[in-house]
């Protein structure tokens, strides 16, 4: 659950709210094309695993350790998207930028393998997946029109969701050591989360992100759309 830091992005940067209209209207088309760019990776990505028998390896390795199989993969999708995040704001290089963005995107598709394996080959819920994907660009195309054509800066809610995905991380964690299930509250919880996350974000790349940073702003927003897929998807999969 991302966030990003001001400080370290405002540093010696022209901000996208501040810069002309053309050099702005160019990084808000750089950020969309790229998430675009992830999202079509990703997809390619979770296609080849599902469908490989590596897909069936990770869904045992990850779910054959039950609760501490969850656990170390969680941890280490947690430490993985940190560094990636670093990265794609990177000063240093626009080669280390893309490379944060492919490594959260190589990370989201592994991390999905087990839930996206279970509704395709498990569950055979024909279409689910479609579904939450729909769904979830629905949602993202209405809260991302909600704040262009607003132009309100909604990062006054940073403390708000870095203090939510702190307690949503805690009880995840508390599900995976002490064997309660999450049931679909928590679920639609996180949805929630992840509208807000979006509208922060969005918000952010509008007046917040300087020009030149539209790798960081897309795996932003990528992250976002990702956590809102999978959560919607387990309210559709505990559903039926």
């Amino acid at each position: 659950m991302p966030t990003m830091d001001d400080t370290t992005l405002r540093r010696e940067a022209v901000l996208a709210s501040e810069a002309p209209l053309e050099a702005r209207r160019d990084f808000i088309k750089k950020t969309y094309a790229h998430l675009v760019a992830a999202i079509f990776a990703f997809m390619a990505i979770e296609y080849l695993l599902v469908t490989s028998p590596l897909g069936l390896k990770i869904t045992q390795m990850t779910l054959g350790n039950g609760r501490l199989g969850w656990l170390l993969v969680l941890g280490l999708f947690i430490v993985v998207g940190a560094v990636a995040r670093r990265w794609s704001i990177s000063r240093a290089s626009a080669g280390m930028q893309y490379l944060g963005l492919g490594l959260y995107v190589i990370a989201e598709a592994i991390i999905f393998v087990p839930i996206l394996y279970i509704c395709t080959y498990v569950t055979r819920f024909d279409g689910l997946i479609g579904t939450a994907g729909l769904i979830t660009a629905i949602a993202f195309g209405g809260l991302t029109a909600v704040v262009f054509l607003t132009k309100a800066d909604f990062s006054w809610m940073r403390t708000f969701l870095a203090a939510a995905s702190l307690v949503a991380v805690g009880v995840l964690v508390a599900s995976l050591i002490f064997g309660f299930q999450l049931g679909i509250v928590y679920c639609a919880a996180i949805v929630l989360l992840a509208a807000g996350y979006i509208l922060y974000d969005t918000s952010n790349i509008l007046h917040r992100y300087p020009i030149g940073f539209h790798v960081g702003a897309a795996l932003a927003l990528f992250a976002d759309i990702a956590l809102m897929f999978w959560y919607v998807l387990r309210i559709l999969m505990s559903r039926r």
